[in-house]
C-alpha cells in the first residue's frame, strides 16, 4: 500500500499549526491478522482498549479530528514532536475514559489518571523499529512509549496473546517491522483478539419490546461494503435508554460472517466515532 500524502496547506488544515512535508492523509488503521500468522517480521503489542489521539506538537486531537480538551499541564508536559497513540486509563476502563476525555470542561482529577501511550511518530523517518527506538527518548510522567516486543512463531504469539486476554486486555497488535510511516487501513498493521470486530454505521433504530419498551430494541447498521443487519446485544441499560444515534460509528464484536457477509453473533462494544 503506498504511502498517502498531503500537501503543505493541507497538512496545516488538517492538523493546524504543524508543517512537515510529507505528513500522513490519516492515521494508520489494522486489518484482522489472519489464524497461522508468521510473527517473525513484526512487532507485537498489546491492543490497548483507549481512545486513539493524534499530537501535532501543539494540538492533541481525536482520530475524528476534533481537538481534545486535555487540561493545560497535561498539553505541557507532551514534547513538540508529532506522536500518534491512545489515550489510556488501564484495562476495562473504556467507559471511564470516554467520559473523561470528552468532557469540555476536563477535570484534573481525571486527567491525572490518564497516560498518553504513543506507538508511532507520524513525521519520523526510517523503519518502525528505528521510530520505536526514538520514542522511548520522549518518555515523561504523561507519555508512555507502548512495550514492543518480537514473537518467534505462531505458538509464541498465541501465548502472549492468552496472557494479554487472562489479564484483561483485548488483543495484540502486529506492526511490521520494516515499515516506514503508512495512513489508512493497512496490512502493515494487523489486530489480533479472541473474537473479530468491525466498525458500521447506525442507520436506525428498532425500539424495544417487553422489558424493552420504550427503550433501544436493535441498532440497524450498515458495514463500509453497504451490508446491513440489526444489532441488539451488548447494551448497557442507559445506551438502551440514550442509543449511539444514527450516524454515529459504532464498533462491534462478532465470531464469524456468513455467506451473505453478515456477523454473526454480533455484539455492541463502543461508539467509535463520538469524538
Amino acid at each position: 500500500m503506498s504511502i498517502k500524502t498531503l500537501s503543505r496547506r493541507a497538512c496545516l488544515a488538517w492538523l493546524g499549526s504543524w508543517a512537515v512535508p510529507a505528513l500522513a492523509l490519516e492515521p494508520l488503521l489494522a486489518k484482522t491478522a489472519p489464524a497461522g500468522i508468521d510473527p517473525r517480521p513484526y512487532l507485537v503489542s498489546e491492543k490497548l482498549d483507549g481512545v486513539r489521539a493524534l499530537w501535532d506538537g501543539a494540538t492533541l486531537r481525536f482520530r475524528s479530528g476534533r481537538s481534545v480538551a486535555a487540561p493545560a499541564w497535561f498539553l505541557a508536559g507532551l514534547p513538540k514532536t508529532p506522536l500518534d497513540g491512545e489515550l489510556w486509563m488501564g484495562r476495562r476502563r473504556f467507559d471511564e475514559l470516554s467520559g473523561a476525555v470528552r468532557r469540555a470542561e476536563p477535570l484534573d482529577a481525571e486527567w491525572r489518571r490518564i497516560a498518553y501511550q504513543v506507538f508511532e511518530l507520524p513525521a519520523g523517518e526510517g523503519t518502525f523499529e528505528q521510530r520505536v527506538a526514538r520514542l522511548q527518548a520522549l518518555a515523561s510522567e504523561w507519555v508512555v512509549p507502548v512495550e514492543q516486543q518480537r514473537c518467534a512463531s505462531n505458538a509464541a504469539l498465541r501465548a502472549k496473546l492468552k496472557q494479554v486476554v487472562d489479564a484483561g486486555g483485548e488483543g495484540l497488535m502486529l506492526h511490521r517491522a520494516d515499515a516506514p510511516v503508512t495512513s489508512g487501513r493497512s496490512e502493515v498493521l494487523l489486530k489480533l483478539k479472541p473474537l473479530a470486530d468491525a466498525e458500521a454505521v447506525v442507520v436506525g433504530h428498532e425500539p424495544g419490546k417487553g422489558r424493552l419498551q420504550g427503550q433501544l430494541g436493535a441498532l440497524e447498521v450498515q458495514t463500509p461494503d453497504g451490508v446491513r443487519f440489526k444489532l441488539g446485544s451488548g447494551f448497557s441499560d442507559a445506551q438502551r435508554r440514550d442509543p449511539p444515534p444514527i450516524g454515529a460509528t459504532v464498533t462491534y464484536r462478532y465470531r464469524d460472517l456468513t455467506p451473505a457477509g453478515k456477523p454473526r453473533f454480533a455484539s455492541f462494544l463502543r461508539v467509535s466515532e463520538a469524538f
